[in-house]
């Protein structure tokens, strides 16, 4: 293997080491396999370039096209196609996979799931930085320089993951690599030098100490450059472990969360919806919490995690808090009435979480009055909000394992109290109705048209209830992309599909935008109700949904979501359920996204409680018309692009194809001289035209290493160019087999020719530079031309103060 060679696998190799570091930030380590064979395909097409030999600009150029087309061909059919053909998909589709992973970075926490967005970031971003590596070390052989990329790929991961256990693996891989692509390097450039100063190794001869002296052991400067990198990582990894920490606890005082007592601390809360759309997809429906209660409508017991708050344009987050102390007894939820608290009853559930399920959040009930539980926790009085207090460094307080009683009132609103409920707090007003500048119009414009008649807060909460879960026409898909942003909710409301996050986000803004102050809930519903008494909630229990706010009353939940088992609360009903179906039952689990066959439905069921699942389960309905596969054009395109593609290598010899048949095509003498020179000059035989035919002939045979038979051909065409030129007007100089001796020569000059030789002369003809030749002639004469009109003007027109 040749110098070059080796320090491009060097330079992929350092890449793939440094990307390690990038593993902490997913769940999943498999986008590293695709990242490791995208980057060899894209540096053998940089070692194939650099052997042609093509430009360097023209090397990057082909590296980066393959590299674009196999993350086409990777992430092909991973986003819905906004439009048809290969442009679309480009431009638009392949695109919307970039903001979406975008988007993914922005809203999951570390480690986030893989994602389609985020595995294109992850080996997109692989692919650039080995692509600068490649161009600095290899094709600009400044491996010092290479370093620079390769730092910036650590130091990203670095400051997202935030160190860890497995950061100095992490930092030990990126400097080996980094240390044997300059070791690659150096002795590459050492072999250009030749013999290596300095004593030879023992028992060899001085003519053995070079490096490339076969099976020698490595030379003085090699080893003296590894001791020097090996002592610099060492040292580099050995320092810091022997420094003091300077993290807030020593410069900045204690670190939030942390305190004996009283309240201080803030909490930032990490987005809940992390693996919510994954737990609803999931396979294995694995039960998180199970849960005993005395509630005597467990059906409406919900079990909320966290509520949030703030709508900033690109998602909705949980606001920071101050924290307290977990109190006794918790204060009155804000907003509850004397009438409706009277009117409720306490419930006390008593509840135990796996062993796999590590939320930081408590899953309870709403609202809370009491919890006991071990372990250390904080209180955020606002959302109401149990949040597990810091451990240690990078280690907080969860759920996994616990054992909590939470008692907690069972509020029975109705519709009449909702409806007379007087104007909120002016600061609540002001703080849950905000929403953001780059909200689009038609999220207000369709909140007022659905509410259009109605006079109170509540019956325009219903009216968008309604809407989304009976009459507008919106369908349950778990599968759904759209997103979460403002942008989001547009498409949402036109696309009309989506799951529990669309729904709840939607239906929150809207609210706002008509100054009803609103948030979203993450929790779970109520989970499955065994024979024993006991109530498994599971992976796909996980639920998202809408609070507004009413003074009287609370945060109250609203169910826009149109799916088979939830629970519409009885105060939100636009009509009363039928006596049959009054008493709560028993859920069904949440297992299955779509809903299994089940026997015909009772006719009495009204159509408004079919769609709310209230009857038993609705049966899907089918797309009449769009699930046929891609259309006509789509594929005509997609074609198009890959004919494109894989023609654009067989342009030269096509050009050159052509060309010949034209030539020999006319029967002229001097025509099939030139196609056989040009046939000489794609195999490596340079046209001279200072030669006489007859010398330049012998030229081609020798060089040419020409058979017999062939070497004939080639003289008998040198024999009538010198007739064409040299014999009078009127005589015979072609003859009829001029341009079989043409194609007889050709192909000697291929046979004689090596393997690279024949590809090359096939694929990437020298002779194709008459191309470059003739479009330079042709902008010099119609320079020409246009300067000598110029001056013929110049000289036409008048000359001011003559005489």
């Amino acid at each position: 293997m040749s110098g070059r060679a080796k320090l491009t696998v060097f330079a992929a190799l350092a890449t793939l080491l440094t990307s390690w570091s990038l593993s902490p930030l997913v769940e999943s380590q498999a986008w590293l396999l695709q990242a490791a064979l995208l980057l060899a395909v894209q540096s053998a097409v940089g070692a194939g370039a650099r052997r042609v030999p093509l430009a360097r600009s023209l090397t990057v150029g082909a590296q980066l096209l393959v590299s674009l087309l196999l993350l086409a061909l990777l992430f092909a059919g991973k986003v819905e196609s906004t439009g048809s053909g290969p442009l679309a998909y480009f431009v638009t589709d392949f695109g919307s996979l970039f903001a979406q992973g975008v988007h993914d970075v922005g809203e999951y926490a570390i480690p986030a799931p893989l994602t389609d967005g985020i595995q294109l970031l992850l080996v997109s971003g692989v692919l650039l930085i080995g692509l600068l590596v490649d161009l600095l070390a290899v094709t600009a052989r400044t491996a010092a320089a290479a370093g620079l990329p390769l730092l910036a790929l650590y130091s990203v991961a670095a400051g997202l993951s935030g160190g860890g256990d497995a950061s100095w693996f992490s930092f030990l891989l990126a400097g080996c690599g980094y240390l044997m692509l300059l070791l690659s390097e150096g002795r590459d450039r050492l072999a250009q030098w030749g013999r290596v100063f300095g004593s030879p190794p023992r028992g060899r001869g001085a003519a053995d100490s070079g490096i490339s002296g076969g099976t020698v052991r490595a030379t003085a400067p090699v080893r003296f450059g590894r001791r020097i990198g090996a002592m610099a990582l060492g040292l580099a990894l050995v320092v810091p472990a022997v420094l003091p920490a300077l993290d807030d606890g020593l410069l900045g005082g204690p670190k939030d969360g942390d305190g004996a007592g009283g309240s201080g601390g803030t909490i930032s809360a990490v987005n809940p919806l992390v693996s919510l759309q994954s737990n609803l997809n999931a396979q294995d429906n694995r039960v998180v919490l199970r849960y005993r209660t005395d509630s005597p409508q467990q059906g409406d017991q919900y079990l909320r995690i966290l509520a949030l708050d703030e709508f900033n344009g690109s998602k909705w987050e949980a606001s920071g808090r101050a924290l307290t102390d977990v109190p006794q007894q918790m204060p009155v939820p804000p907003g509850l009435g004397d009438q409706v608290r009277l009117g409720s009853t306490e419930v006390t559930t008593n509840i135990t979480a796996s062993d796999g399920y590590t939320q930081r959040y408590l899953p309870m009930p709403y609202p809370a009055t009491a919890v006991e539980i071990g372990g250390k926790w904080r209180f955020e009085p606002v959302g109401r909000t149990l949040v597990g207090d810091q451990l240690g460094r990078d280690k907080y307080q969860t759920v996994q394992g616990a054992e909590y009683k939470v008692r907690s009132l069972l509020l029975k609103p109705t519709a009449q109290q909702l409806q007379k409920a007087p104007a909120p707090d002016p600061a609540i007003r002001e703080e849950y109705t905000k929403v953001p500048d780059n909200l689009p119009p038609v999220v207000a414009e369709t909140a007022r048209q659905v509410t259009q008649g109605t006079k109170d807060d509540y019956s325009r909460a219903v009216k968008l209830q309604d809407f989304f879960a009976v009459s507008g026409g919106f369908r349950y898909d778990t599968q759904t992309t759209s997103g979460t942003g403002s942008q989001a909710v547009a498409r949402f409301l036109s696309d009309k599909e989506g799951f529990c996050i669309h729904f709840a986000f939607t239906m929150a803004a809207m609210s706002r935008t008509l100054g009803i102050p609103a948030r979203v809930a993450v929790g779970f519903t109520p989970g499955e109700k065994q024979s024993d008494g006991v109530v498994n909630v599971s992976m796909r229990d996980a639920h998202a949904w809408p609070e507004l706010y009413f003074q009287g009353v609370g945060w109250t939940r609203f169910e826009p979501t149109p799916r088979s088992g939830l629970n519409v609360p009885d105060y939100s009903r636009t009509q009363a359920p039928a006596p049959s179906v009054s008493a709560p039952a028993p859920l069904p689990s949440q297992g299955a996204v779509q809903p299994a066959p089940a026997p015909s439905v009772s006719a009495e069921c009204p159509p408004a409680l079919k769609k709310l699942g209230e009857c038993g389960t609705a049966a899907p309905q089918q797309n009449a018309a769009g699930d046929g596969g891609p259309s006509v054009t789509t594929v005509l395109g997609w074609a198009a692009a890959v004919v494109a593609v894989l023609g654009l290598p067989l342009l030269p010899l096509l050009w050159r194809s052509r060309l010949r048949a034209r030539r020999l095509g006319t029967g002229e003498v001097l025509a099939a001289w030139r196609e056989l020179g040009d046939a000489a000059w794609d195999v490596g035989v340079a046209p001279d035209e200072a030669l006489s035919p007859r010398r330049a002939a012998g030229r081609v045979v020798d060089l040419g290493r020409l058979e017999p038979e062939a070497a004939a051909a080639v003289h008998r065409v040198a024999g009538a160019v010198e007739r064409a030129l040299y014999a009078p007007p009127g005589a015979e100089v072609s003859y009829a087999g001029l341009a079989d001796d043409v194609l007889a020569a050709r192909a000697g000059l291929l046979a004689a020719a090596g393997r690279p030789t024949r590809l090359r002369a096939l694929l990437l003809p020298r002779s194709a530079t008459r191309i470059s030749w003739a479009v330079t002639a042709r902008r010099s004469a119609l320079a020409s031309a246009a300067s000598a009109r110029l001056t013929a003007l110049r000289l036409r027109l008048p000359l001011r103060g003559r005489g």
